[in-house]
């Protein structure tokens, strides 16, 4: 399973856009240059704000009107598929408190799009679906209102694809039928991967400063690793789930995806907190440290231990190669670079689809009648789905929910058993045996292909990925750009056992600031590329 991608078929462009199919990067003019914030880091956005040169709502408007010229008029990225309308207002309300000698945090006025999966006033929640367009939850999520109450500006929602992959291992990645088609900003023809597609392109554009994806089997970290990102999966139950479109009680997690790691350990730490109403959560007690800036530690490599996952390489040359930098680079800085492997490689797939499938009926329809959706069951929802064929199922059916809604109740031993077997398979057996063998830190490997090409008709290739142990284990996973191929940026990714975000941070801010890999996107600011739905 890839992004979520299962096998999910690749989001394409429309046929009055094909004229534009081969723009690359190395023939578009750039829409990113002339943009004051472009590839500024919260740090740096903090600091002048503090300094009076900057305003929240400065650059709050700053961001809105960079949206309306590059994600409604200009490339279409379809990124963005709704604004928030208090925006201006939080972020006056912000700038009053800073004026006031009241500064929250090092989030305070800065604004951030979030995947529409995440409860957050007064915006639709949707998960891209037509059937709950019209949802609008009358509270926040929990991971907003920590947002909210670190000083962060919800700026708007990001499209995503369709149920974050999960209505058909057909599914299109980065397509809903409420947002239309997400475009990747590198190379408009080629797929921004999902599920958390739309956070990818717009942080990668300079939409906002940061955003928020999900993840439940590479949802973060393929998006990221094609847009050029650092994407961060945090083990499961640091982040409350409470007032997010889940799929899985097993596997879903909300994280960030920034620029840059310290952008994502900063938007880490306003985000996590144990809430009553995710239980998982409890399990973070004396584990989340609250503190993840302060392992940006630019030395963090000397002395490391890291496992490369060879068997993770070998499908694309170019990426071996960039692979075989990015090792070099990390020896260079003292850490000690092995071959290693997980012993249990793939043995927990067809039980990973089997438990999802189970948890999916189950904590969509308590989503569902604890939120105020208008649509209270994966039946109804489904029922929605056909006789709206034309809009919702043109390009691929619903036979994941088909699956879903034959399952049985999570009482089942069969799914008791079957979850706790992947879970040992992928994390006690796999990732922590594998650290343990040799004395290991993190392991490593690239995190899935250069992005490929759209196409409707095909759907999507097998690519290659590198984080499904982490994805099924619950643990964390760091993805940091590494370098390019033909323009297409490449990510690696860290694996640690849970809760190990903190050395993660410091082994991929180390990386991130010897190679220098993140180049922003320079893409057509006149094409015309497909139907925009806010």
């Amino acid at each position: 399973m890839r992004s979520l991608l299962f096998v999910a078929t690749l989001l394409a462009l429309l046929p009055a856009c094909q004229r534009d199919a081969d723009a690359t990067a190395s023939n578009a003019s750039s829409a990113t240059t002339d943009f004051a914030y472009s590839e500024i880091g919260i740090a740096e956005l903090q600091a002048r704000m503090k300094q009076g040169a900057l305003s929240s709502h400065a650059l709050t408007q700053a961001y809105l009107d960079r949206i309306a010229a590059i994600d409604d008029a200009g490339p279409r990225l379809n990124a963005v598929i709704e604004l928030n309308p208090d925006a201006i207002k939080e972020a006056d309300a912000r700038d009053a408190e800073r004026q006031a000698g009241r500064v929250r945090g090092p989030m305070h006025g800065i604004p951030v799009l979030v995947k529409d999966n995440i409860d957050a006033t007064p915006m639709v929640n949707s998960a891209g679906s037509l059937a709950l367009a019209n949802h609008r939850p009358k509270q926040d999520a929990f991971v907003i209102q920590r947002l909210r109450d670190a000083g962060a500006v919800i700026l708007g929602k990001t499209n995503l694809s369709e149920w974050a992959n999960f209505r058909s291992l057909h599914s299109v990645s980065g397509w809903s039928g409420r947002g239309g088609l997400t475009r990747n900003p590198y190379v408009l023809d080629r797929s921004a991967c999902g599920s958390s597609s739309g956070s990818g392109s717009a942080i990668a554009a300079s939409l906002a400063a940061a955003g928020i994806g999900t993840e439940t089997n590479g949802s973060i970290i393929c998006p990221s690793s094609v847009t050029g990102l650092v994407g961060l999966k945090p083990t499961v139950g640091l982040v409350s789930r409470n007032g997010i479109i889940p799929i899985s009680s097993s596997q879903d997690t909300a994280g960030p995806m920034t620029r840059s790691v310290a952008d994502a350990a900063v938007l880490l730490a306003a985000m996590v907190g144990r809430d009553e109403n995710d239980r998982v959560t409890a399990n973070s007690v004396g584990r989340a440290v609250f503190d993840y800036p302060l392992h940006l530690n630019a030395n963090g490599l000397r002395g490391a231990r890291i496992g490369v996952l060879r068997g993770k390489m070998g499908s694309d040359p170019a990426v071996d190669a960039t692979m075989e930098r990015a090792i070099a680079t990390m020896r260079r800085a003292g850490a000690v670079v092995v071959d290693a492997q997980i012993p249990t490689e793939g043995q927990w797939d067809a039980g990973e689809l089997d438990v999802l499938t189970w948890e999916f009926r189950s904590g969509l329809e308590h989503y569902l009648t604890t939120r105020g959706a208008p649509m209270g069951s994966l039946a109804q929802i489904m029922d929605f789905n056909r006789r709206h064929a034309g809009d919702e199922m043109s390009y691929f059916g619903q036979d994941l929910f088909d699956q879903a809604a034959a399952k049985g109740p999570l009482n089942d031993p069969l799914y008791i058993e079957t979850r706790s077997t992947i879970r040992k398979l992928a994390g006690e057996q796999g990732i922590d045996a594998a650290l343990q063998a040799q004395q290991l830190d993190a392991l490593i490997a690239p995190a899935t292909a250069a992005a490929w090409k759209a196409d409707m008709t095909n759907g999507d290739p097998r690519v290659p990925s590198g984080y499904g142990a982490a994805a099924v284990a619950g643990y964390p996973s760091l993805t940091v750009p590494m370098g390019e191929k033909q323009g297409l940026p490449l990510g690696i990714v860290f694996m640690g056992t849970a809760w190990s975000e903190p050395r993660l941070i410091e082994l991929g801010f180390a990386f991130e600031q010897l190679s220098k890999a993140r180049k922003p996107p320079q893409f057509l600011a006149t094409a015309a590329v497909g139907s925009k739905k806010r």
